[in-house]
């Protein structure tokens, strides 16, 4: 019989801690405007750089970077960009999402569905946690998810 075995690495990093997520985008403004509307992320400053960054934070320690797509970049857009609406939430990938937790979980859907966002809910196999799925102005994969 064979065991699982957990195999213990030595770490590079010590100390590492999840700090941020990069979305490229056409429109920095109109993403900005979808995540600090949709989950409350604050708009924080950021460096200045060559081209338009806007940095935004969720309390304590979770940022997102959104950054202007480069018009020159030989690397494809992502797997939804799209300039309006998108495909059905239902057959959104699930290895390809981003996850937050609510504790208003309810409130969060109504207010998707009040602006239009074409959403897919279900509830995890343990009864008590209600998931929402949807995808942002640019078509990349999000999930909300009760507490």
């Amino acid at each position: 019989m064979r065991r699982n075995t957990i195999i213990s690495w030595k770490m590079a990093a010590e100390g590492a801690s999840f700090h941020h997520v990069a979305r490229e985008t056409s429109d920095v403004d109109r993403l900005a405007k979808f995540y600090q509307e949709i989950l409350g992320l604050e708009r924080i400053q950021n460096p200045k750089f060559d081209f338009k960054v806007i940095w935004l934070k969720q309390s304590p320690s979770f940022y997102l970077h959104l950054i202007e797509r480069d018009p020159n970049a030989k690397l494809p857009e992502g797997p939804w960009s799209a300039e309006g609406a998108v495909a059905d939430p239902k057959n959104l990938s699930r290895g390809h999402h981003l996850c937050f937790s609510v504790s208003n979980y309810d409130a969060v859907v109504k207010t998707l569905k009040d602006k239009g966002i074409e959403t897919h809910e279900k509830t995890r196999p343990d009864g008590k946690t209600k998931q929402v799925f949807f995808f942002d102005p640019d078509g990349n994969g999000l999930e909300v998810a009760s507490q």
